[in-house]
């Protein structure tokens, strides 16, 4: 028996030899020994060049230089810079679970998440980090957001050891760090009687989940009618989109199918009873949704499930999947189109490069297309239609059902100056530590929101503050003030109930929330 094994094992051999190697396997493809010019060229510059190179930068700028040729959503990307990718996309990272921001050359904690590490190890809003682990000094010039990320974040278990500053006493801090969430949900609350709001700010690997407690959360609230907001979402994950919109549409309808010269079609179907499958639905977007956003926008339309409100989508249509590299970089490479249910893609034009690509957006501001929905100039006119006979367009993005013209009022010379130089932040951030004993009458967002206005002390007291920082708060006009005031209660309360909190101030006078609220009134 050994003999007669050794003997099929040496005629395998032998036959495997003499056949010739597939074309189209993966084994071909990978690993021939034949090597390409460009590989020719970087041994040579490694071996041969005059002067010492860093070759690893000179193939990162070879391969952006390749993916420049391509579409411009496939992108390279440093194994410096991966990890905070895939964290975002995954909904957590590993760290201490504050938030912070350097104010005069001082690393202040903003906000500490309920639960978290540092919750759990006493750490407080206003508090003041000058070291970590003994020997790092935190305070003064030369300190970075990106070198306090790197200090406080770290495996989960292992610990940091702090020292901070509450008000004039110093404190030893130390800190088990853990899973700290990134909540793609931004807010779910009541907009109106029995009208649901939820705002959703990206597609992560915890975006379902989250929606589903939201939206159980509203349901035994009363909520009958839905709006999502989607604008500002730029995507995500493709497989949270299309879990999302299955709770949304009933039967087994095609929410999205993918296609690519070498990916075959994949359907993407209504696979189970959603959680809100016949209440009356409004979905929310503008310039910057796009990807996953436009995937459930574009099935809630094709399908007339519910009205689309707001400005035209961004229009990427194009699937991307990673392909990590043998340096710990990854390779975004774009592998398919989606197409919607009524077969069209929304991919805007990059024939022109992806400079132009780039300022498209820019470009819709400048022609009027955010002021006019006469102003929209369609890239594609191919005519598609939706279930119920509603004429749809491909390439550029999706149009709105309904639209609602950007308010350019709220961005006037004096509050862009606010906003860009964060002298609203600044001011909050001191006047709610000096203060924070008088918030604790407010029971939670909505008591707030009904209860807290903007006091004459409190507006003279953020005016001599911008004055303080070379604003000039004479050039205020009324329409001006009545923002500022509405920012500063906002900003508040998410000091108090963070993102969930701002919204539910914010949205309070939101032209398209209320146009979503009027239309859903109208809507069975």
């Amino acid at each position: 028996m050994p003999l007669l094994f050794a003997l099929v094992l040496a005629l395998g051999m032998f036959l495997g030899h003499k056949m010739p190697a597939a074309r189209n396997s993966d084994s071909a493809i990978f690993f021939t020994n034949r090597r390409g010019s460009l590989q020719e060229v970087m041994d040579l510059l490694k071996y041969k060049y005059v002067d010492t190179l860093d070759l690893g930068e000179a193939q990162e700028e070879a391969i952006e230089g390749l993916l420049s040729h391509l579409d411009p959503h496939s992108v390279y990307i440093p194994p410096a810079n991966v990890q905070e990718v895939n964290e975002d996309l995954d909904g957590n990272f590993e760290g201490i679970g504050v938030e912070f921001n350097i104010i005069r050359d001082t690393v202040n904690i903003l906000n500490v998440i309920a639960g978290g590490p540092s919750d759990a190890a006493g750490v407080l809003t206003g508090d003041k980090i000058l070291t970590v682990n003994d020997s790092v000094n935190v305070a003064g010039k030369g300190i970075t957001s990106e070198k306090i990320r790197k200090l406080l974040r770290g495996p989960r278990n292992s610990t940091v050891k702090t020292t901070m500053l509450r008000g004039s006493k110093q404190l030893d801090v130390i800190i088990k760090r853990g899973v700290i969430p990134l909540y793609s949900v931004d807010a779910a609350y009541m907009a109106a009687p029995g009208t649901g709001y939820i705002k959703i700010s990206k597609f992560s690997a915890t975006t379902y989940t989250e929606f589903m407690e939201a939206a159980r959360k509203l349901q035994k609230l009363g909520m009958e009618k839905l709006v999502i907001d989607l604008r500002q979402n730029g995507g995500g994950l493709l497989d949270a989109a299309t879990r999302l919109a299955d709770e949304l549409l009933e039967g087994n309808k095609l929410i999205v199918y993918t296609q690519g010269k070498s990916s075959p079609r994949q359907d993407y179907k209504c696979t189970r009873p959603g959680v809100f499958e016949k209440g009356a639905l409004t979905v929310l977007i503008d310039e910057g949704s796009a990807s996953a956003s436009e995937v459930l926008a574009g099935a809630v339309q094709d399908w007339d499930r519910g009205e689309i409100i707001g400005r035209r989508s961004f229009g990427k249509g194009l699937v991307q999947e990673p392909f990590d590299l043998s340096n710990g970089a990854t390779l975004r490479l774009t592998v398919a189109r989606y197409y919607l249910p009524s077969g069209r893609s929304i991919q805007k034009s990059y024939q022109n490069g992806r400079e132009a690509y780039e300022e498209d957006i820019a470009n819709r501001y400048s022609h009027g297309e955010f002021l006019n929905r006469d102003s929209i100039r369609p890239i594609d006119t191919v005519k598609f239609e939706t279930a119920g006979g509603k004429t749809v367009y491909g390439g550029g993005g999706i149009m709105p059902d309904v639209f609602v013209p950007f308010d350019t009022t709220r961005y006037s010379p004096l509050l862009t100056q606010l906003y860009t130089r964060n002298v609203f932040g600044d001011f909050i951030y001191a006047y709610y530590t000096a203060n924070a004993e008088t918030f604790k009458k407010y029971k939670d967002a909505v008591a707030f929101n009904q209860e807290f206005t903007v006091s004459s002390e409190l507006m003279n007291a953020f005016k001599n503050h911008a004055s303080g920082e070379k604003i000039n708060m004479a050039a205020m006009t009324g329409k001006d003030e009545a923002e500022v005031k509405l920012r500063l209660k906002a900003l508040l309360a998410r000091q108090l109930w963070r993102s969930e909190g701002f919204y539910m101030v914010t949205n309070t006078n939101d032209p398209v929330i209320l146009r979503a609220i009027e239309e859903l009134k109208n809507m069975k």
